[in-house]
């Protein structure tokens, strides 16, 4: 989710060469993840709340969402190297924009929802891979990070604004709701097809999904999403029931400033702490911010969502950097790699997480929800060291020197 940013001069210099094209693609990075943002954070809401499923069966839904949109992005990856960037990019709006359209019509047939929900997710999955490969595309090293900083910062920008925007309508009127955010993927799907085609990076002889992956910063992603996507999952219902909707808004509002602010002037600190370091500082501030979240005060569920946040800064970073750094592959094969743990982490998270907050809800306190996640983040993370990547650090392809290029993740929540 976060993207190392080059000091403040150096990013406006860079960002003074954009072409037209690349000007549009931060557009939609910025437009995609509002429209997104609108419906998504609020599913497990209307889900149970306006389409009557039990929390257990909507823990299941969001899993499986998750899971496809996180870790579909391999396939995506590999789809673009196959097919090139700007079609793999264009298909996957078609896609998420039926998705879309499917929410509308699942309002008079509520089983359309499951359905078009994954269907949004199989176009996330597609297009966010070959979104940061086109980003980047034929840029030398020295602009890539103000590039990938500059398309980080929209993403998160349209991810804090949707909820903000969507808050007040997802459960009163979603059907206008969902009209506007089809329209939008109509239009931006029509500013794609414009996009002058660019073909993906070659790769090296190993050609399978999995070659060349790091494993240590693989699974410590899959583990960091498992944790993170506690809070994302089943936020919505905890804090609705306590505050409000549009409080619940304003809680991802803090979470995604916090992200474009502090994320740039930490990402140099970051990129040189030791990864195990890196792994401790990130995990205890999720533990922490799950811990806040048990008091369930609105001053609680802000200050919880904070440290949360802090957390997965570190965490999401430092993993792809890792990952990146020890990959011969293409920017967006790895990208796919490492949005595969993604996928796995968040699937658990649903799947466990929507049993035990169901559990908790029924005996009458949630909070323990929050309690319990807060002590796996302190308990397994230590598991990793019995991990040991014997992979040695390869220069990336676009790296001759073979140092950590500063990439980032693509953000979550969302899913994220």
């Amino acid at each position: 989710m976060v993207d190392h940013a080059p000091g403040g001069t150096g990013l406006r210099a860079a960002l003074s060469t954009l072409d037209g094209p690349l000007r549009f693609l931060l557009l939609s990075s910025f437009l995609i993840p509002l429209g997104s943002f609108m419906v998504l954070p609020f599913m497990s809401v209307f889900l149970h709340e306006r389409l009557g499923m039990g929390l257990g069966t909507v823990g299941v839904v969001l899993a499986v969402a998750s899971l496809v949109q996180f870790s579909g992005g391999i396939v995506g990856g590999a789809l673009a190297d196959r097919i090139g960037l700007r079609r793999t990019m264009l298909w996957a709006l078609i896609i998420r924009t039926a998705g879309f359209a499917g929410l509308l019509l699942a309002l008079r047939w509520p089983p359309l929802a499951v359905g078009a929900l994954v269907l949004t997710c199989c176009g996330a999955a597609l297009y966010l891979p070959a979104n940061k490969a086109y980003l980047v595309h034929g840029v030398d090293d020295e602009r890539r990070p103000a590039f990938l900083s500059a398309g980080n910062a929209a993403l998160n920008a349209g991810m804090a604004v949707g909820p903000l925007v969507a808050g007040p309508f997802v459960l009163s009127s979603p059907g206008w709701l969902f009209v506007a955010v089809t329209a939008l993927f109509v239009l931006v799907t029509a500013g794609h097809a414009r996009l002058p085609a660019a073909v993906a990076q070659e790769q090296p002889a190993e050609q399978g999904l999995l070659a060349g992956v790091a494993v240590l910063p693989f699974a410590a992603n899959a583990l960091a999403f498992y944790l993170y996507f506690h809070f994302q999952h089943f936020l919505a219902v905890y804090a609705v029931e306590r505050a409000s909707s549009a409080f619940y808004s304003l809680v991802l509002l803090l979470c995604f400033v916090l992200v474009i602010v502090v994320q740039p002037l930490a990402s140099g600190l970051i990129r040189c702490m030791p990864y195990a370091t890196a792994l401790a500082v990130g995990f205890t501030g999720l533990a922490a911010g799950l811990a806040v979240l048990a008091v369930g005060t609105r001053p609680a569920l802000l200050v919880g969502g904070a440290l949360i946040t802090l957390g997965d800064i570190v965490l999401f970073l430092k993993n792809d950097l890792e990952a990146l750094a020890r990959s011969r592959r293409s920017d967006a094969v790895v990208f796919g790699q490492q949005r595969l743990a993604a996928g796995l982490g968040a699937c658990a998270s649903g799947v466990l997480g929507g049993q035990v907050y169901g559990l908790t809800e029924h005996v009458g306190g949630t909070g323990w929800f929050w309690l319990l996640a807060a002590a796996q983040c302190l308990l397994l993370p230590p598991v990793l060291l019995a991990l040991r990547d014997r992979t040695p650090a390869h220069p990336h392809p676009h790296n001759d020197e073979g140092a950590l290029r500063p990439h980032g993740t693509d953000g979550r929540i969302p899913g994220r």
